[in-house]
């Protein structure tokens, strides 16, 4: 037995490295040697491929950094079941300074987005001061940590009147194949901005990974043709949708032959992932975008992306936690922005940036069992949005209605305030 690892390599030369397994019997140690004679990104440009050149691009991997987009950009770039990254979090980050992306220019900006960034930074003190004395500070806990708890669950709270114009920041990390198939996509997405940032990431990805994305390649015109056909399926927009929760499942009775599985599950520990081929689990419910962001970016499974607008109304969480005396500003402030979108008449799908994201949503989601389970135990607990929280709590409920004898270990308590978001933090070590 030997191992190796090697992660110092050029994405394209460790691919080719791991391709060069399937047609050699020589050990990597040989391989490496010519990666070092030919020079770092020149290893695979060496080689012809006559086989499954995609599958080799599986094996080499990259980090795109995506900065100054708008949300529903960046939930178009994470729109894919493949999707891994971070992006920039409205619960923890001030957006007061974050540019806005405005489609219908400067005097949109100035008449929507404007007043909705002012309410987001002139209401924190406000805000801020309304939760500290809402919620008592335990005796043993530190003043930092509950201020800090404080200021977030202020960002929780106002990041509802923040527009989905709102830029953003995220980062792509993929494999080259996954990267070209996606972008494919991108190319034809609905939205301009979607369409120009996927032909900006080609062009860098072009330059890097030459032999990969080679410039000028091949185009069919009927891949063209069916892709941009998609864009008229690319939001969910139904005619109607339950505001609670509610589950559809189909699974196959062999599910049921392993109730000792799903009765003896401990506490952070998830289902065998073969559950997942015995049944789906298809919810629907309305949530706000502000925290549909967040239940987007669970992997395993489908969330469809729904068209954001003013039809399915604000969710009055945010409004509750504001103090009495922002409550009618808030009210006025929507109503006015709802009359302002509507007089802008550039349709539905361009209107989307001016809508806050308080706004509710329909989501439709399908999960196997293993990854519903996952969502109900971590979705639940207090260090989660309380919109998404509740959401996760009414799913958690229809997954115990349909199979009785499944371990949850979701959190039931109905009260959502933690001090322990005072504690998720990304810090510099002092040394």
């Amino acid at each position: 037995m030997k191992i190796r690892i090697y992660d110092e390599l050029h994405p394209e030369d460790n691919a080719m490295l791991q391709a060069l397994y399937a047609r050699s019997a020589e050990s990597v140690d040989v391989h490496m040697e010519k990666v070092k004679q030919v020079g770092s990104g020149k290893f695979m440009s060496t080689y012809y491929v006559g086989y499954g050149h995609k599958s080799i691009a599986d094996c080499g991997s990259t980090t795109i950094f995506i900065e100054g987009v708008s949300m529903l950009a960046a939930k178009a770039i994470q729109d894919w079941p493949l999707y891994s990254g971070q992006e920039t979090s409205t619960r923890a980050i001030d957006m007061s300074k974050q540019p806005m992306i405005s489609p219908e220019g400067l005097q949109a900006e100035l008449d929507i987005l404007y007043p909705l960034r002012q309410f987001y930074l002139n209401s924190q003190d406000e805000v801020a001061n309304h939760v500290r004395t809402s919620h008592a500070k335990m005796e043993a806990e530190s003043d930092v940590n509950f201020e800090r708890a404080v200021k977030a669950r202020t960002f929780d709270i106002l990041r509802g009147f923040l527009p989905a114009a709102c830029a953003t920041q995220l980062s792509w990390h993929t494999n080259l194949r996954q990267a070209g198939d996606h972008i494919d996509l991108l190319k034809h997405h609905p939205l301009e901005e979607v369409r120009d940032i996927a032909d900006q990431i080609l062009m860098r990805l072009e330059d890097q990974y030459p032999s990969t994305f080679p410039k000028n390649q091949k185009q069919y015109p009927e891949q063209k043709r069916y892709r941009r056909g998609l864009r008229r399926v690319t939001y969910f927009d139904p005619p109607r949708c339950p505001y609670d929760a509610v589950l559809t499942a189909e699974y196959d009775k062999e599910l049921l032959d392993y109730q000792y599985l799903l009765m003896e599950r401990p506490l952070k520990t998830n289902l065998p992932e073969f559950l997942t081929g015995l049944g789906r689990f298809n919810f629907q419910f309305q949530l706000d975008f502000g925290s549909f962001r967040d239940l987007q970016r669970h992997r395993h499974g489908i969330c469809r992306m729904p068209l954001l607008s003013t039809r399915w109304h604000f969710h009055s969480w945010y409004i509750k936690q504001l103090p009495d005396a922002l409550k009618q500003r808030a009210a006025e402030l929507l109503e006015s922005t709802d009359e302002k979108i509507s007089k802008l008449h550039v349709g539905d799908i361009k209107a989307q940036y001016y809508v806050p994201m308080g706004y509710l949503v329909p989501c439709h989601v399908t999960y196997g069992l293993p990854a519903a389970v996952y969502i109900a135990d971590l979705r639940t607990q207090k260090t989660v949005h309380p919109t998404m929280r509740a959401a996760a709590m009414q799913m958690a409920n229809c997954l115990r209605e349909e199979l009785p004898s499944l371990a949850l270990h979701d959190d039931r308590d109905q009260d959502d305030w933690s001090t322990r978001r005072g504690k998720q933090l990304v810090i510099e070590r002092k040394l």
